[in-house]
């Protein structure tokens, strides 16, 4: 089960969450409106690759990454979207595209939009499967997994 590895690390670091079932989706759109949660309240992971280095982006669902924003914020010369067949054995235990946000927990940097931390209390993310999602403090997201807050959108 995919869910695995996040939840021990959670449990392990005494985190109080709870993880939504829903029927099966894939876009960000799709899974809030079967979870029932607003787009600007679930978390969409959006692989990138950093001068060469593979990276993840964290942003609302509802907003849209920009990648020169990126590549400003992390200092790089270059910024891309990751290909799948670039990142999709770094999470063997998860389904493609259903990655958690927890770079931390496979050796990746994470960046994380501003509008995610100022937007809610609350990060709801996928959570390795494309039927269940997590949800959680955001301080604690944020102490756990240490993203480098950015302007990640040219929302607001």
């Amino acid at each position: 089960m995919p869910m695995n590895r996040l939840k021990l690390y959670l449990d392990d670091h005494k985190v109080k969450y709870v993880t939504i079932t829903h029927s099966l989706a894939y876009t960000a759109q799709e899974i809030a409106e079967s979870a029932h949660i607003q787009g600007r309240e679930l978390a969409k992971t959006v692989m990138v690759d950093i001068d060469g280095k593979m990276a993840m982006a964290i942003l609302p669902a509802s907003e849209k990454a920009s990648l020169s924003l990126l590549k400003q914020a992390a200092g790089a010369s270059k910024v891309r979207l990751a290909r799948e067949d670039e990142f999709k054995d770094k999470f063997p235990e998860c389904e493609l595209g259903a990655m958690p946000p927890f770079g931390n927990l496979y050796g990746m940097e994470v960046f994380a939009a501003e509008t995610l931390a100022a937007a809610d209390k609350e990060i709801a993310f996928n959570a390795g499967s494309h039927t269940e999602l997590v949800k959680m403090a955001y301080k604690d997201f944020e102490r756990l997994v240490q993203p480098k807050v950015v302007k990640l959108t040219s929302a607001h």
